[in-house]
């Protein structure tokens, strides 16, 4: 039966395989559009998507440290993507604090512990197998971008001067977070299992997060753009970010499904 099974989803993705760039997108769209009907259906409280998101990305890095703690390797793993990572959960850490701590601030404390102890292994304790030629795509590619958006499309709080500025510098550096892995597995031609695991991980949290605001736009009818400042720029922002990334990671986690189930545990990513 499981290899009956088996043998379908393979089939089904050797058609899919088969078909045009169009026809790709076209399935691919309706596919997510019956995601999104599902989780409108059955979760009630579609802010619960935010907080099964961000546990989603914490156990992809979980995932990460079983890897460092049992095989005392770190190749394949991104140093720099980690770095990212750190950058924008510190700041947000720090919003959070700021604004009004929740199970949000307490995730992300938990994620961001996570994602320093693996950032220790990879530059300390696992050095030597770290790909360092491989992780060659520069920091300052997705930061600067992220803090020049920032500085023009923010939220509109009563918060400190500084402080929208800061929390959308984290939205559009996370939905970018992940370019340095990315670029270091297409360097390497391969992702290792419990690294394609983690990226996989974070497309299905990014993909959650997405779900929920494209699902309050669409039960408020559009009020919700209204919601924070900047009328609709900043909302919609919000939603662009959100997007890129789930579209960055879509090709990996499709990838990443197909390996999957054929039993192949490399991953061999699309080019970033």
């Amino acid at each position: 039966m499981g290899r009956r099974r088996n043998s379908a989803v393979n089939e089904m993705f050797g058609w899919f395989q088969k078909q045009s760039i169009k026809v790709k997108i076209l399935l691919g769209f309706l596919f997510g559009v019956v995601l999104l009907v599902a989780l409108r259906l059955f979760i009630r409280n579609h802010y619960e998507l935010f907080v099964v998101a961000e546990s989603i990305h914490a156990a992809g890095i979980i995932a990460l440290i079983y890897k460092l703690i049992t095989k005392k390797s770190c190749s394949g793993l991104s140093l720099k993507s980690q770095e990212v990572t750190a950058i924008f959960l510190g700041v947000r850490l720090y919003c959070g604090f700021t604004y009004e701590p929740d199970i949000h601030t307490i995730l992300d404390f938990a994620t961001f512990a996570s994602t320093i102890w693996v950032m220790y292994m990879i530059r300390f304790k696992l050095k030597s197998s770290y790909n360092k030629d491989l992780d060659n795509l520069p920091i300052y590619y997705v930061v600067i971008p992220a803090a020049v958006l920032a500085t023009l499309v923010h939220p509109s709080l009563r918060w400190l001067a500084l402080d929208p500025i800061l929390w959308a510098f984290c939205v559009y550096l996370e939905s970018v977070s992940v370019l340095p892995q990315l670029r270091l597995m297409q360097n390497a031609k391969m992702a290792e299992p419990f690294t394609a695991l983690y990226v996989f991980a974070l497309g299905v949290a990014r993909f959650l997060g997405c779900a929920y605001w494209v699902i309050m736009i669409i039960e408020t009818r559009g009020k919700y753009l209204h919601f924070w400042g900047y009328g609709k720029i900043w909302m919609l922002m919000n939603l662009v970010a959100e997007l890129i990334q789930t579209f960055i990671l879509a090709d990996f986690c499709y990838y990443y499904v197909k390996r999957v189930t054929a039993g192949q545990l490399s991953v061999l990513p699309l080019p970033v």
